[in-house]
């Protein structure tokens, strides 16, 4: 066991002739494919997000609260998909901004869940047509079910490398 990944045998495409190159031409492959994607999808929400002074650090916590506030600071860096001492330091910039604010749970003096505050909600009118705008033009010239089918195949890759489980619906932008 290599990480938290097992240890295989090295994938490889089979050649179909005697001296068939294992590689596509373009050299495009699946971890390439998706990197480049992000990468475009990443520049294009930083510059919509950042006009409204939120880095993309900030996004993902605040797209996680929109869906639901309240949350405590470990249910936040599960959601988010990062590590708890990043959502601490996340936190306090968004405190700072007057984005959230933390208050200590009254059931569970351990915990402190995080709200957003009137600003915080506020954000999310002006910055989702944005986000919706990209994933439009994402996807433009591209059909529901094969938009279906490409996200079914990415969220089982995921599920193949110990990410999230396959689970019906979309995350859209993070």
């Amino acid at each position: 066991m290599v990480g938290r990944f097992k240890r295989q045998d090295p994938i490889v495409a089979e050649p179909h002739g005697e001296d068939a190159d294992p590689f596509p031409p373009s050299g495009m492959t699946l971890p390439r494919a998706v990197r480049e994607v992000h990468r475009a999808i990443a520049r294009a929400l930083q510059i919509r997000v950042a006009d409204h002074g939120v880095s993309m650090g900030q996004w993902y916590f605040l797209r996680a609260l929109w869906e639901e506030d309240g949350l405590t600071q470990r249910e936040l860096s599960q959601r988010v998909g990062m590590m708890e001492p990043t959502t601490v330091t996340a936190l306090n910039n968004l405190e700072r901004c007057d984005l959230v604010q933390r208050v200590r749970n009254p059931h569970d003096r351990r915990k402190v869940n995080i709200y957003l505050t009137p600003k915080g909600k506020a954000l999310r009118a002006d910055i989702l047509p944005g986000a919706e705008e990209i994933e439009e033009a994402a996807t433009q010239g591209i059909s529901p079910r094969e938009l279906e089918l490409t996200v079914s195949v990415l969220r089982r890759v995921s599920a193949n490398l110990g990410g999230l489980p396959p689970v019906g619906g979309d995350d859209d932008l993070g």
